[in-house]
């Protein structure tokens, strides 16, 4: 079983344009999907597409699009309930998979209800090998909260229970690395009990992937364009944040490919080209690809072929559609070995 958490799920929107995008003008889509989104659903969408069990926990009305959209795809999901609608996202797509997002901020939740959506994360997650806590956090939620959470988990398993990945941005992204004080700042990821805040598992783009190498005090400043270009420099990056304290990274480098670096070395995977039509939602595949080759006890370097696989097909698939294992191509991954350090 593999849990996914979302604390700020959305309706995807997706938009096909017949040409660029213009600024100012008036355009007239080509088609417009939608989905029951967020990083977490997404990385369940995907898993169910493969016949894999899994749930998604996340806030939402019995009412809500959002849980409409789960009910109807047939993904098993625990909703908080709450008063306010979900967020919609909307992604403009243009020929060639050129995608351009606006993503609204969210519903407000108080203490107590981020409380009670921990207490249901903590019930679900019982038994499970993965939990997956993804996506930004809506307004109010402190900027911890994903490495308060990774303690609270491990702690209710007294040592045990399931590997953690995270795939976030920005604060909650960088705070999954630097885990809370004992007073709720930012600084260091073990709680006075011992029990670490930082996860098995980091699955950032190459944006990301930078701001996280900063936070772990990499020396060498690089951009996510330096990045992708220079896979190396990736995995010296990414092998930074493992000395921090994580188990692994997944860093995925767009149509570069993707990184996986642990403690025992560090691999790049790439893809033959693909046409790609929508880039949505293509890391949280690349996210359930790792998560379905790890569950079949995959070598790390197939772990991570089954990772880009994934992106790659879900790059080629119209609006956020995440493909099946079937109709990935892991045969056609190049896997080539990288110096970390």
């Amino acid at each position: 079983m593999i849990v996914t958490f979302t604390a700020n799920p959305s309706l995807d929107r997706t938009v096909a344009l017949p040409g660029p995008l213009e600024r100012g003008e008036v355009q007239r889509a080509v088609s417009v999907s939608q989905e029951s989104g967020g990083k977490g659903v997404n990385v369940s969408r995907a898993l169910v597409a493969s016949g894999l069990e899994t749930i998604a926990v996340l806030p939402g009305a019995g009412s809500d699009p959002v849980l409409a959209g789960l009910l109807h795809d047939g993904v098993p999901f625990a909703a908080l309930p709450i008063d306010e609608p979900l967020r919609t996202n909307v992604a403009l797509t243009e020929p060639g998979g050129v995608t351009t997002k606006i993503n609204e901020p969210g519903p407000l939740l108080s203490e107590d209800q981020q409380e009670a959506l921990i207490k249901l994360l903590l019930e679900c997650a019982r038994g499970a090998s993965w939990v997956v806590l993804a996506g930004s956090l809506p307004p109010g939620f402190p900027a911890d909260f994903y490495a308060t959470v990774t303690r609270r988990l491990r702690a209710a398993a007294d040592g045990g229970g399931p590997l953690i990945a995270v795939d976030s941005s920005g604060g909650p992204l960088v705070a999954a690395v630097s885990g809370p004080s004992p007073d709720g700042t930012v600084q260091h990821g073990t709680s006075p009990d011992g029990v670490s805040g930082k996860p098995d598992l980091l699955k950032p783009n190459a944006e990301e992937l930078a701001e996280l190498a900063a936070a772990a005090g990499f020396a060498t400043a690089s951009t996510a364009d330096e990045l992708e270009a220079d896979p190396e420099a990736a995995a010296a990056a990414a092998a930074a944040v493992v000395r921090s304290g994580v188990g692994a990274v997944l860093a995925t480098l767009g149509s570069k490919g993707a990184v996986l670096v642990t403690a025992d070395g560090a691999w790049l995977a790439t893809h033959p080209p693909v046409a790609a039509v929508s880039t949505v939602g293509a890391g949280d595949s690349s996210l359930a690809g790792y998560l379905l080759a790890h569950g079949r006890g995959a070598a790390p370097a197939d772990c991570l072929r089954q990772a880009v696989a994934h992106g790659a097909a879900a790059a080629s698939l119209p609006g956020s559609t995440v493909p099946a294992v079937h109709q990935t191509t892991p045969d056609a991954v190049t896997i080539t070995a990288l110096r970390k350090d």
